[in-house]
């Protein structure tokens, strides 16, 4: 089967990157973007790049197990825009929701070879398989955080699903949850490094990570057998490396 993956979040800021990442190394990519959202304009000069244009809460599951039969990896970047409504407005769950949807249609096609996930989440979710003890500064906020940024919980149960409804054993599925940092913008790919857990505190003592850096690891695990079996069925955190 040609090497084709599927993109959630796409027009997002690091989504973009992601897109970019995957056309540039000859892959098939296929979208799901709100009719709004659009990145027709950007690549469909591009014969490897393929648009659905709907939203993924609403899109009919075989609809979406017809799209990632033709692809081996799915790349989840979703996330909430930070403005009120992003935040407190509905879905509150946009992240676990879209996830627990994609694995579902995954399963249902129960293909022979697995499919990779891999999913954008953050440093300030845990990964409680292995023991990871964060600072109590940042333990006390992200308890309050819990309480009161949807977001938050959203990523929690997202990194949750992968780890407990999926496993390390899945029939169909293979995953990687990769978590950054402190997002910012940069234009070019630099130096970065690659962790199992975070060794900073996320909350008062946060690293720099750059959405494009992240794109190309998500890109390199697509591409890197070898790197995939490093990290899958774990949550690697990214950070630019300090020169």
């Amino acid at each position: 089967m040609t090497n084709k993956v599927l993109v959630l979040g796409a027009s997002g800021a690091t989504g973009k990157h992601v897109v970019t990442c995957l056309l540039k190394h000859d892959l098939k990519v296929v979208t799901i973007v709100r009719e709004s959202s659009t990145l027709a304009p950007i690549y469909e000069h591009n014969d490897n790049y393929d648009e659905v244009r709907a939203q993924i809460d609403t899109l009919d599951i075989e609809v979406l197990a017809k799209l990632i039969s033709q692809c081996n990896t799915v790349i989840c970047c979703l996330g909430h825009n930070l403005s009120i409504q992003g935040i407190y407005g509905k879905p509150r769950k946009l992240v676990v929701n879209a996830l627990m949807k994609v694995t579902s249609a995954i399963s249902k096609l129960e293909k022979k070879a697995k499919t990779k996930v891999i999913l954008m989440n953050t440093t300030g979710v845990r990964n409680r398989d292995i023991d990871e003890a964060p600072p109590l500064s940042q333990n006390l906020v992200i308890g309050l955080l819990r309480c009161t940024l949807p977001p938050q919980v959203d990523n929690e149960l997202a990194a949750d699903h992968l780890r407990v409804n999926i496993g390390q054993n899945h029939p169909y599925i293979e995953w990687v949850s990769v978590r950054p940092d402190a997002l910012i913008d940069e234009q070019a790919v630099s130096q970065y490094d690659i962790t199992a857990s975070p060794t900073r505190n996320a909350i008062f003592d946060a690293a720099q990570t750059s959405r494009i850096n992240v794109a190309k690891f998500m890109c390199e695990l697509t591409l890197d057998e070898r790197l995939w079996r490093k990290w899958e069925g774990q949550m690697p955190v990214i950070y630019n490396r300090e020169l």
